[in-house]
């Protein structure tokens, strides 16, 4: 009620131009033909609406319909002629905004109101409104369903699923409904309708098994720019080799971050930056502090925001947040944070500003939205990024040593259905000196291959040779990784 009034007020006001950017086509011309049909003020304004399939109809009262004035230049004489007062809605009318002569016969609409209320809305997903016409108009943002509506929505469908099957109640269980409120929240009405309809009608239930086919959809529909991904597959901690300090600063701050009641007290954890060498299970950790946290894991590549349009980056970045924040709570993956952030050329200057959205951002965010930054080469980084305050804390993921390389050996051999106690790890440990977990894992399957075309069981003796025949990236990158190394001392948290 409250939306509508914020309309109505608006409305009422006799503002030429009233532009809504809004999905709810239906649930908007609800409102506003609420509106012309009677108030406080007992005044009833004639409402129309027009499509370029349909023309323009009368909307307030039932009439044959008629297609007329389907053009978008005809519709808007029409209106520029009429003599009475009323409410014109233009459903995507965005595209002919851009001809000079569309854009002229609204601003001779707004002139010449020759005292009547004749206004003009605007409705579509989006709208970008000539500067010409600004000073002409209002701008409308409705509020997306808030908890105590999307309850009202899962009700509603739950006794329409009540009826349909002769009186069986929906069954629900108390923390999945929650859930299931919570993580409808950001969509519009339609769609929250839409994927609640697709949790209930499935088995007539609302279970935990719901809700990840819930955030997938909901994600399919936020994210259009490209840039995040939504990561299916999260892991759990004990599939990540080391890392032991992690994961005990993880969780520690899970019950902040999931905002228990025992822990409403304390500052929810904002978010760390993992820096390190290639191949130790940066990634890793990602996945496994979604796993952890039981929330989605959304994944941001830096590198192709970029985009040759002027400002188009940008909102693309800001378009990604947004959508990280609507999907909240969750984990904001950003992958190979410095492809992102450090100098790109002559793109120094649109650089500068993303990193500037991106601080701001972390800076100002309010939604339970948890941070992992992976990166390679802390000399590409910007200084601003890393200053204390930024993240939470600065992880530093090295090497692994002789004891996590022989239980990394353990996980990549048992993921693969092999029986660990058959195999020599403290030799193969002893012998991957320098190995990152991923050469391990590589070794490891290498050493399959080997061993399938030799038509033998695979052994240690087959991992060695393949451990011997490889150069780790310690090797044949020895000095930088020691620089790196030296960076770390100091300024950073090991893992281990």
């Amino acid at each position: 009620m409250d939306q509508r009034h914020d309309l109505e007020l608006i409305i009422r006001s006799g503002t030429p131009i009233v532009v809504i950017e809004s999905q709810d086509e239906a649930r908007i011309l609800g409102m506003l033909q609420s509106i012309a049909m009677g108030s406080v003020h007992n005044d009833h304004l004639p409402l129309f609406r027009w499509t370029l399939t349909d023309g323009l109809q009368r909307q307030d009262i039932a009439l044959e319909p008629q297609k007329i004035n389907a053009e978008p230049t005809d519709v808007l004489k029409h209106i520029r002629a009429v003599k009475k007062s009323g409410i014109f809605v233009l459903l995507d009318f965005h595209p002919f905004l851009e001809d000079p002569l569309h854009v002229r016969l609204l601003k001779d609409i707004c002139i010449r109101q020759d005292g009547l209320q004749r206004q003009v809305v605007l409705l579509s997903h989006t709208i970008r409104l000539p500067a010409e016409l600004e000073a002409y108009s209002a701008h409308v943002e409705l509020a997306l369903p808030d908890e105590t509506e999307r309850k009202k929505i899962i009700q509603r469908i739950a006794d329409e699923w009540s009826e349909q099957h002769h009186g069986s109640r929906v069954k629900a269980d108390g923390k999945a409904y929650a859930m299931l409120v919570q993580n409808l929240a950001g969509l519009p009405f339609k769609d929250t309708e839409r994927l609640a309809r697709n949790a209930v009608y499935i088995d007539g239930a609302i279970t935990r098994s719901d809700l990840p086919e819930v955030m997938r959809a909901k994600y399919e529909l936020l994210n259009k720019g490209g840039a995040l991904h939504f990561e299916y597959d999260t892991t759990k901690f004990s599939s990540v080799g080391g890392l032991q300090r992690l994961k005990d600063w993880i969780a520690q701050r899970k019950s902040a971050f999931q905002r228990d009641a025992g822990a409403a007290h304390l500052d929810p954890p904002k978010g760390i930056l993992l820096l390190g060498i290639q191949g130790c299970g940066k990634s890793l950790a990602a996945k496994a502090t979604a796993g952890i946290f039981g929330v989605p894991l959304l994944r941001l590549d830096m590198a192709s925001l970029y985009d040759k349009y002027h400002g188009e980056t940008e909102r693309k970045l800001r378009d990604s947040l947004k959508t990280a924040e609507v999907m909240s709570p969750c984990v904001l993956w950003i992958d190979e944070i410095e492809k992102g952030l450090a100098g790109r050329g002559g793109e120094t200057g649109t650089t500068q500003r993303v990193l500037g959205t991106l601080l701001t951002w972390m800076a100002e965010k309010h939604p339970p939205v948890f941070v992992v930054a992976t990166a390679n080469d802390i000399a590409a980084l910007p200084p601003e990024l890393v200053r204390k305050g930024r993240f939470d804390e600065i992880f530093f993921v090295d090497l692994p040593n002789a004891d996590i390389r022989a239980t990394i050996f353990d996980i990549h051999l048992a993921a693969r259905g092999l029986d660990s106690h058959t195999f020599d790890l403290a030799r193969l440990a002893a012998a991957s000196d320098g190995f990152s977990g991923a050469e391990i894992e590589q070794a490891v399957v290498s050493a399959l291959y080997a061993a399938h075309a030799k038509k033998q069981a695979l052994t240690s003796e087959h991992i060695c040779e393949e451990i011997i025949r490889t150069r780790p990236l310690s090797i044949v990158m020895a000095e930088r990784i020691d620089a790196l190394r030296h960076w770390a001392s100091g300024r950073t948290v090991s893992c281990d």
